[in-house]
């Protein structure tokens, strides 16, 4: 576990918004390699299958461990891009999104995975979208969407259940499923975001749905996700992640060490002490409570 302790989600954040190569196509198809180093790749994302760690990450790895994070092995992977988050609602089924839109989809605790969407999919779905809305507005983005080609990253995911879930990602994408991934609906515009800005984490909080993001954009949904209203954020910076606590309490962390904590589901926020100056990227909430955060 210890190598894969040193994992960072500000390397996702440094890389997956940059210009796509040109044969970056290519990885949509072609399967991850299996690497008898796969354990020292970056890692980008941790979850729980049952009693299973799942962790993804660079070049499209996926790794699992049985005994606590002390072994690692290499699970099949039908994409090469790099995995940014993975969630699983039990311990057979999970998600993990990726760069150029990928979605991946695993019923065996993440030993074999199957691409449910990527964002040539995902841009043809929100062109489908616009067209029927009549919106002039959705329907230039939409475009846009499909001209630029599948480069535009899933930064985290949320499922409820097997069945209903969220993917988010950068330039307000953001896609909802209610039938565990086999058809994917455009969200777009049942976000408060004019501007488009990049989307980094969706968490919930007892009835209600969170984003964060870009700039200091905090969005909530209090209708189970059918739409979410922007937040007076308390900060100009960007957001990185969310954490729910188990007595009700938010918190919102990302750059230059900020951490701002909600008690009254995102209407008022107090700064947190920091004692570090670096961004926070990523964190994580213990069963007894505590609230664990890591930096770059």
């Amino acid at each position: 576990m210890k190598r894969l302790c040193n994992w960072s989600v500000g390397l996702c954040l440094a890389g997956c918004l940059t210009a796509p190569l040109l044969a970056a196509p290519v990885v949509l198809d072609t399967p991850a390699l299996q690497n008898v180093r796969a354990e020292r790749s970056a890692i980008l994302g941790l979850a729980r299958a049952g009693e299973r760690l799942v962790a993804v990450g660079e070049r499209g790895t996926v790794l699992l461990s049985d005994d606590a994070g002390r072994s690692w092995r290499q699970a099949k992977v039908p994409v090469s891009v790099s995995l940014t988050a993975v969630q699983f609602v039990d311990a057979q089924r999970g998600w993990a999104t990726g760069h150029l839109g990928v979605v991946l989809h695993s019923e065996d605790g993440g030993e074999t995975w199957h691409k449910q969407l990527d964002g040539i999919q995902a841009a043809r779905l929100a062109l489908a979208a616009a067209e029927s809305s009549g919106d002039q507005r959705l329907l230039d983005e939409a475009r846009r969407l499909v001209q630029d080609g599948p480069d535009k990253p899933f930064l985290d995911l949320y499922f409820s259940d097997a069945r209903r879930g969220f993917v988010v990602g950068a330039y307000n994408l953001i896609l909802h499923t209610q039938d565990g991934g086999l058809s994917w609906q455009p969200w777009m515009s049942r976000l408060d975001n004019p501007s488009g800005l990049h989307l980094y984490a969706i968490r919930a909080q007892g009835e209600n749905l969170f984003i964060a993001g870009e700039r200091g954009l905090l969005l909530r949904s209090t209708d189970a996700g059918n739409s979410f209203q922007a937040l007076a954020s308390p900060y100009e910076g960007s957001f990185f992640g969310l954490l729910a606590g188990r007595g009700g309490e938010l918190l919102a962390f990302g750059l230059r060490g900020n951490a701002w904590l909600s008690q009254d589901s995102g209407e008022h926020w107090r700064a947190l002490p920091s004692p570090i100056q670096s961004s926070f990227v990523a964190g994580l909430a213990l069963d007894d409570g505590r609230l664990l955060l890591a930096s770059q």
